[in-house]
């Protein structure tokens, strides 16, 4: 997060060559204000006629048949189908069904796994015996497993939960989960299944709660706040919008959803999880509600909008309100919350921009009711900036920016020519391709950020780092991505079953994010058709103060920077640098080509740096007393 009041911005810059010679004003001109396993687990959304798809990511172990079917006795409401499972006559052996994952599945025997599920038999019998709950190698290696009871007799659902130490750690994740019964035992009988679950520990042992590679690696960027329930995943139709309460209290009671992007979505990562994970990381939530426009074209009108608008202040409830006073809020603290969650700004819609003739008096309805009910908050609009006009004027804007690398690189002064007028803005910029926008990847488009792309954004975040006396927010779009199987690139981090891999512009977003100050330096201003930018901020919240100058050079050449302060610093200054070749990336055969690196410098009132080619530099001096 990158709040300011700004009031000057800088002096002289003298350019010589590649000698620039940049003056610090000692004087701050504004404050700085301060991880589920198994695929296709429940059936959600399957069309039973599509035996091919509704079996997606499951098969069959030993010969037994299976089909998805939609249940006469359903295990929910939300969950209509369940898995039937045919022990062939004859059978012999462990015969049952296996799930493949999330294109594998990580087995570490250090790790204890807690797996669940459903079971009834349609039709009732004697049988009286065990199941076997493994992990499998994709050989068919057993890695570990344990034995639970079935009942023939048990012909209404009931649950099954245990726990699985591998006694293997295998080197492939091509791994299986596995759920077997004697074959020989159970011959010629059918058992159903529903909602199967399987977690390995996860992050701060939460419930549905994240993995813990993916929460560390996100953690270790500081972040100030995180965006809910996430960007253009709000509803591709009216009927397949995200509602929080689809999302709140057993699995097995939400329905999941199509996404916007094509695959289900379970919601077993629902907004409860979502809230708790931004407590867990001391963030902020920029929550959103479903604005009355779903994506494939639809505006609810405007005499329809009252039933849609009642849904988000129960949202909102659910987040910051009074459990004695909301029954959405009373459910929060049944889920052991009755304290609000840490939500301050709430988004009306998501890009709207989309349908800015119908957002005039969607917006105007919903500020209306949600401004008077939860006066305390700040909501943000999210069409383009003023424009359509809108009733009232928005205090805070979404802005969302489709561009190039080298448009980020040339527009860092975007900003310093908005009109101080009391509207803050949250930037969210989106580099997809250095040539063309919404190309493929064989038309140019970046699979993963590279060096060049993510110093042009750096160079981008140098502006709103200037201005963020009205920028109050900024994230990288989007967020993670699976490598074997996404809809976006480039990602912020991706991983794999097993492994996540920072990005290059990841490394830059932490850089910024740690090496963040409360007060703002005037500087001379870099040249904005330049190739070298840079910000100085202080830190004033640890004594001595750290003067915190952040370099960027987008260009393969080096650069010759002399900076020259007001006041007396320590002699040796802290360098972290992250610099490469211009196409270098990290990627899964080479995770960890660009990493920031630590060094030293010698520096006094006024010293020079040589920023690398490509690079992101942060000098942190210690001011002398």
């Amino acid at each position: 997060m990158l709040p300011i009041l700004l009031t000057s911005l800088a002096l002289l810059c003298v350019s010589v060559k590649s000698q620039i010679t940049i003056v610090v004003n000692g004087t701050a001109s504004h404050p700085i204000p301060s991880t589920l396993l198994l695929q296709n687990r429940a059936f959600q959304m399957v069309d039973t006629t599509d035996q091919t798809t509704a079996l997606n990511a499951w098969h069959s172990v030993n010969g037994a048949q299976l089909t998805v079917i939609e249940e006469t006795v359903p295990v929910s409401s939300a969950l209509p189908n369940a898995l039937s499972v045919v022990i062939p006559s004859g059978s012999s052996g462990q015969v049952g069904v296996g799930n493949e994952g999330y294109f594998g599945i990580k087995v570490n025997s250090s790790d204890t796994y807690n797996a669940s599920f459903f079971y009834r038999f349609p039709v009732a019998s004697s049988f009286n015996g065990t199941a076997t709950v493994g992990l499998q190698s994709s050989t068919g290696d057993f890695l570990g497993g344990t034995n639970v009871t079935l009942s023939g007799s048990q012909t209404s659902w009931l649950q099954v939960n245990t726990t699985i130490r591998p006694t293997i750690t295998p080197d492939s994740l091509t791994n299986n989960f596995t759920v077997t019964v004697d074959g020989a035992e159970l011959a010629g009988q059918t058992i159903n299944f529903a909602m199967f679950s399987l977690f390995p520990p996860t992050f701060k042992n939460r419930p549905n709660g994240m993995r813990i590679d993916i929460a560390e690696t996100l953690s270790a960027m500081a972040p100030s706040f995180f965006r809910l329930p996430g960007g253009n995943n709000l509803g591709q139709t009216v009927a397949t919008r995200w509602q929080w309460n689809n999302t709140v209290g057993p699995l097995v009671d939400r329905p999941g959803r199509v996404g916007d992007w094509g695959y289900v979505n379970t919601d077993g990562l629902g907004i409860f999880e979502y809230l708790t994970w931004c407590e867990d990381l001391n963030m902020q939530a920029i929550m959103a509600v479903w604005s009355g426009f779903a994506l494939g074209g639809t505006s609810i009108a405007e005499d329809d909008l009252g039933p849609y608008i009642q849904q988000a202040i129960d949202q909102i409830n659910f987040a910051v309100g009074d459990p004695a006073e909301s029954d959405a809020a009373a459910l929060r603290a049944s889920l052991g919350h009755p304290d609000p969650f840490p939500v301050v700004h709430v988004e009306i819609g998501n890009e709207d921009f989309f349908a800015a003739d119908t957002y005039t008096y969607r917006w105007n309805q919903y500020i209306t009711t949600l401004q008077a009910t939860f006066p305390n908050l700040s909501f943000l609009a999210t069409s383009d900036t003023f424009n359509p006009i809108l009733i009232p004027n928005p205090a805070e804007w979404d802005i969302h920016v489709y561009q190039t690398p080298s448009w980020f690189a040339e527009n860092s002064f975007i900003y310093d020519g908005f009109e101080r007028n009391g509207t803050h803005y949250f930037e969210v910029p989106i580099s997809p391709n250095p040539d063309d926008l919404f190309g493929t990847p064989a038309d140019g488009r970046l699979t993963f950020p590279t060096i060049q792309s993510s110093t042009g954004e750096a160079v981008f975040m140098i502006g709103l780092e200037r201005n963020s006396d009205i920028v109050f927010a900024a994230s990288y779009a989007p967020l993670l991505n699976h490598v074997v199987n996404s809809q976006w690139t480039p990602n912020l981090v991706s991983f794999d079953s097993g492994n996540v891999y920072p990005s290059t512009s990841y490394y830059v977003q932490q850089l910024f994010s740690v090496n963040r100050g409360d007060e703002y330096l005037p500087s001379t201003l870099p040249d904005a058709d330049g190739t070298t930018f840079w910000s100085v901020v202080r830190k004033t919240s640890v004594v001595p103060n750290e003067i915190i100058i952040k370099v960027v050079n987008t260009v393969g050449a080096v650069s010759n920077v002399t900076f020259q302060l007001p006041f007396s610093v320590e002699d040796t200054a802290t360098v972290q640098l992250l610099t490469g070749a211009e196409t270098d990336s990290n990627t899964p055969t080479a995770p960890k080509m660009v990493t920031p690196q630590l060094s030293s410098l010698v520096v006094g009132e006024t010293f020079a740096y040589t920023a690398p080619g490509f690079s992101v530099s942060i000098l942190t001096l210690i001011t002398s007393a």
